[in-house]
């Protein structure tokens, strides 16, 4: 029997992505499982896996939007833009007015360059962010461009020089939510830091498909490719004979569903492959059927 898939996890705080991968392969008793999208330690969530045939459809995935629930410390600010770090600087937000506040939010919402924190996966000059940051050097990481699509406050706790701020927000692949902690607090005077985060949704993923390693160990149900695939992307029905060319590598007309990835799906339903269209042809990019 074929277990390719995907499953939706909801990760656990303090575990690593790599950690729910190395988990999920005992508990699923193969090697070939990988993760789209890095989760912190610090956050929980959606976290998706490929299982089988369905770790080289993790690329595909067009996982672009994400959504978060967030909580944001104003008037402290670590060496991490979160929680997990070390507070390197104070300075009291009991003055920042709610006007102020969220004119910040609004500055941050929309399409920004944002500079990754110091302490992140991202390399430079061949070397990961964070090794350098820990052996003291400075990382001088140059801004993305970035889309925040919604930065939406859903509650302000205001204690002593802290304020707390809950939001939720919707952004492109490769956004940061510590660095708009960090940035909202910049822009605030007061520095900020995040302290807790929540993955809603990636992609069409929600936390409602998601299920904690536990509930899978129990009942290990995995997402079917055709399923996962029909999700995301446009489907596209062919007959037995383009079947059997798509499953050979062949290509097709195209058929006018956009540029983007298109799921190719056999008469009895099965998923044959992931197919792009190009210079009226659709031309396949992942063939899953052996």
């Amino acid at each position: 029997m074929d277990n390719s898939g995907l499953v939706i996890v909801d990760k656990p705080a303090g575990w690593t992505s790599h950690d729910v991968v190395g988990k999920m392969r005992r508990l699923a008793k193969t090697r070939r499982v990988g993760h789209a999208g890095t989760l912190d330690p610090m956050a929980t969530g959606v976290l998706v896996l490929g299982v089988g045939k369905a770790t080289r459809l993790l690329g595909h995935l067009a996982l672009t939007e994400k959504g978060y629930d967030a909580t944001i410390r104003l008037g402290q600010s670590t060496n991490t833009d979160d929680a997990e770090g070390e507070i390197t600087a104070t300075a009291s937000a009991a003055s920042v007015a709610d006007e102020a506040l969220r004119a910040g939010v609004a500055a941050l919402t929309g399409p920004i360059q944002q500079v990754p924190p110091q302490v992140s996966a991202i390399k430079v000059n061949g070397e990961r962010a964070y090794k350098m940051a820990r052996k003291g050097e400075d990382v001088a990481l140059a801004a993305r461009p970035v889309t925040v699509h919604s930065f939406t406050v859903t509650d302000v706790r205001r204690e002593g020089d802290l304020i707390d701020v809950d939001a939720s927000v919707a952004c492109s692949s490769g956004t940061y939510i510590r660095a708009l902690a960090r940035d909202l607090g910049a822009s605030l005077g007061c520095g900020g830091h995040l302290t807790a985060l929540r993955r809603t949704r990636v992609g069409p993923y929600d936390l409602a498909m998601a299920r904690t390693l536990d509930q899978f160990a129990e009942k290990p149900e995995i997402l079917p490719m055709g399923e996962a695939v029909a999700a995301v992307f446009p489907r596209r029905d062919v007959s037995a004979d383009d079947a059997r060319k798509v499953a050979h590598g062949g290509r097709l007309p195209a058929a006018g569903l956009g540029p983007g990835p298109v799921g190719v799906f056999a008469p009895d339903g099965t998923l044959l492959a992931l197919v792009e269209e190009r210079g009226g042809q659709a031309k396949p990019l992942a063939v899953f059927v052996p």
